[in-house]
């Protein structure tokens, strides 16, 4: 609140000049009243007249009170009323806003307001009151019950947050007349609730101007040469905005569509964010200017999405529908980005007349669209999920501390806001774990990541970030990303990155796979080895690629590496190629490949050594290891699926698809441990388990996996364990260990059939 009060009715005797003062501000409160009685048109007179009532009420219960700009107090409530007619709140909203400071200012208590306005009057005053006691800058139970307390108001009736809003508005357009001292602790509280609450419910007109008026008084300097730096480059780029404009409307009356074109500049406060978190220079920030194109249907703003990109060359992966999915606060517009004249930058925000409105005025649309259309029904329902929402946390959670945690993360919908160790700020949708965060601060670190502390505690890389963690990534240069991160990481920016590492070595190894495998198949048919990418075999490869419908050679090997291709069929129709420009297979060599291949697996064999990564997968249905007979099973679009030779599943897939599996073997130097299931029957005492685990690391055995029936009661259980073994012996000794002890009752691997 923003007053200093003055009792000048204490002065018996002013002096001439005084009483003039006095007459001058009360001439000057009366004309701005006047002001807002003009812009009632849409109020009929009854209400009008109660307008008019509360004002004198509030007028007289502020008499003698100055703000620190030396204006009469009642200038304020009348600025408040009138934010809140702009958005044509009706009659009991713009009388609360009127009385909002009398109930804690001039000793007017609720009873007295509801005998002379009503209860619904009085009941929004009252929330109102609430509000201004609050203290936002600690997080002390006082502070979180007062919080409550306001979302709770709000919930109940959210005209209690629009005239509180319009409040906060006017208090800070004038807090420049407020001490110094004071400015820090009102931007802040500004900033970090009432701009979120007003951005939650779809005000951003109020959302953007509250940011920018709060930037003004926390960051006086930046804002200043930020403010300069704008209207700088606005001077230079007026000309090529006004060539923008005259471009746009002469082709909507081309095609002969209606629209209104009104320009939009990027608030300082957006400008200052996005420098900060993107670290980029003021010259860096290009998207600066834009455009809202409204027009009068739905269909017309796809058709005039369609003008535009045939007149401008769209900005890949800046193109947003939230016409077909709203925000979350009722927001609807496309938004595109194109490379306007001279290489800039220019967003254009298309929307109809009602989304223009909602997007400025949120649930505010609702008293707007009902004073134009008597029809609320569109707007009616913006905000209502979240306000409803409140109530439901408030049944579920009495603590007011938690309630204010839980209420925050909606206030925040997009970002959680963490630390580097070097204190500097990172933004990342809410839900985002630590691998998001790896990949923000660079490509390298995600790809690398093995370990990571938040907070100064090792957690594991899925941990989900909350607002405030400071977070260390732990690096390694061996480590490598993993597919599975795919299923818990949030940003498009990890997640793009991921998949084009995975996508990279898979085509990588595929590649490679896929050229052994042609090789294999061509020796079965008695050439020795590939022909050479040269002038003379070039038509050979290019009649090849047109046969198989690839582009490239190397995509062709990738297609047979991942079983898209069967190399028999790429082979047979090669030698048929070369046999035309005289190429003849040797016999001896085709005899002796044939009948020493496998009967069913004529393709030669693949060595394996658990190296092979994304080319090659292990079957989980059998989990083979080495020193078991294999069978490899060239999957469509996957790969290399290695089975053990006795897998019900591997024969079922041999009957029905034979020409797809082909010989593989295990390396004589294996390069790493393998996965395999085994099953310990065990008497369920205290203590067993960790006598298993015991005797498995005896055995130098990694453990993956236990799975743990829920049979506590009964006297024997059976665990089900994911082993990493060396090979076939080192599982039978680590059968054995389990064996020896005295409360296994039974230890075998789990069976090949599946």
């Amino acid at each position: 609140m923003n007053v200093a009060l003055h009792p000048l009715a204490a002065n018996p005797a002013p002096a001439g000049g005084a009483v003039a003062a006095t007459n001058a501000a009360a001439n000057a409160a009366a004309a701005s009243f006047a002001a807002l009685v003009d812009s009632l048109d849409y109020l009929d007179a009854a209400s009008i007249e109660q307008v008019r009532k509360a004002y004198r009420f509030a007028d007289a219960a502020h008499l003698g009170q100055l703000r620190n700009s030396g204006e009469p107090y009642i200038t304020h409530p009348i600025a408040v009323a009138a934010l809140c007619a702009s958005w044509k709140l009706d009659a009991p909203a713009l009388m609360a806003a009127l009385l909002h400071d009398a109930m804690e200012d001039c000793g007017v208590t609720k009873a007295d307001l509801i005998e002379r306005f009503g209860v619904t009057v009085a009941e929004l005053v009252d929330g109102l009151t609430k509000l201004d006691k609050l203290q936002f800058h600690t997080r002390e139970e006082n502070q979180a019950e007062s919080f409550r307390k306001m979302l709770l108001a709000m919930a109940r009736d959210v005209r209690v947050i629009l005239i509180k809003l319009a409040d906060r508005t006017h208090n800070m357009r004038t807090l420049a007349d407020m001490p110094r001292s004071k400015w820090q602790r009102i931007a802040s509280e500004t900033l970090e609730i009432y701009a979120p609450i007003a951005h939650r419910l779809g005000l951003n007109q109020t959302y953007r101007e509250l940011q920018d008026l709060a930037f003004r008084y926390l960051h006086p300097w930046r804002y200043a040469t930020l403010a300069k730096a704008v209207n700088k480059s606005r001077n230079r780029r007026r000309d090529l905005i006004k060539k923008v404009q005259a471009e746009v409307d002469a082709a909507f009356s081309r095609i002969g569509m209606k629209v209104r074109l009104a320009g939009r500049e990027k608030t300082l406060y957006a400008i200052y964010q996005k420098m900060q978190l993107k670290h980029l220079s003021f010259a860096q920030v290009t998207d600066i200017y834009g455009f809202r194109v409204i027009v009068p249907t739905v269909t017309d703003c796809y058709t005039a999405l369609g003008v535009l990109h045939q007149m401008y060359k769209p900005v890949p992966g800046k193109f947003k529908d939230h016409i077909a999915i709203a925000k979350l606060n009722g927001y609807q517009s496309l938004h595109t980005t194109v490379v306007g004249p001279a290489g800039l930058n220019i967003e254009f925000q298309i929307r109809t007349e009602e989304m223009h409105v909602v997007a400025e005025a949120g649930v505010a649309a609702h008293w707007l669209y009902k004073a134009q259309n008597a029809d609320g029904t569109t707007a009616e329902r913006l905000g209502t999920k979240w306000l409803q929402s409140l109530l439901d946390i408030q049944n579920e959670t009495r603590d007011a501390a938690e309630f204010w945690d839980h209420v925050k993360v909606d206030l925040f919908p997009d970002a959680v806001y963490v630390f580097t160790p070097k204190s500097q700020i990172m933004a990342l949708p809410r839900g985002a774990t630590v691998v998001d965060f790896a990949y923000a601060i660079h490509s390298n670190v995600g790809d690398h990541a093995t370990a990571a502390k938040i907070n100064g505690e090792l957690v594991p890389l899925r941990t989900e970030l909350t607002n405030g963690d400071v977070v260390e990534i732990i690096t390694a240069p061996v480590s490598t990303p993993n597919p599975a991160w795919l299923g818990f990481v949030r940003t498009g920016r990890a997640r793009s990155k991921i998949r084009h590492y995975l996508k990279t070595l898979a085509q990588t190894e595929s590649e490679r796979l896929g050229e052994k495998l042609l090789s294999q198949a061509l020796r079965a048919e008695g050439l020795a080895q590939l022909p050479p990418l040269n002038a003379e075999t070039q038509p050979i490869w290019d009649k090849l690629l047109r046969f198989t419908g690839n582009r490239t050679r190397s995509e062709l090997m990738t297609d047979i590496g991942l079983g898209k291709r069967i190399a028999s069929i790429v082979a047979k129709r090669l030698v048929a190629l070369l046999g035309e420009i005289g190429h003849r297979p040797d016999a001896l060599l085709m005899s002796r490949e044939r009948y020493t291949a496998h009967e069913t697996l004529s393709q030669g064999a693949i060595m394996l050594d658990g190296s092979e990564s994304a080319s090659v997968q292990y079957a989980s249905c059998c989990r083979p290891v080495p020193g078991d007979a294999i069978v490899g099973y060239l999957g469509r679009g996957e790969g290399l699926v290695v089975h053990n030779a006795h897998c019900s599943v591997a024969k079922r897939l041999q009957d029905k698809d034979s020409e797809r599996f082909i010989a593989v073997d295990w390396s004589d130097e294996p390069a790493r441990q393998f996965e395999t299931g085994i099953t310990v029957t065990m008497t369920n005492r205290k203590g067993a388990l960790a006598r298993v685990a015991s005797a498995l690391a005896d055995a130098e055995v990694d453990i993956i996996h236990v799975d743990m029936p829920d049979e506590a009661a009964l006297e024997t259980t059976e665990l089900r364990f994911i082993i990493a073994v060396r090979d076939q012996t080192h599982l039978e000794a680590a059968l054995r260990n389990l064996r020896r002890t005295p409360a296994v009752l039974r230890a075998v691997r789990m069976t090949p059939q599946g």
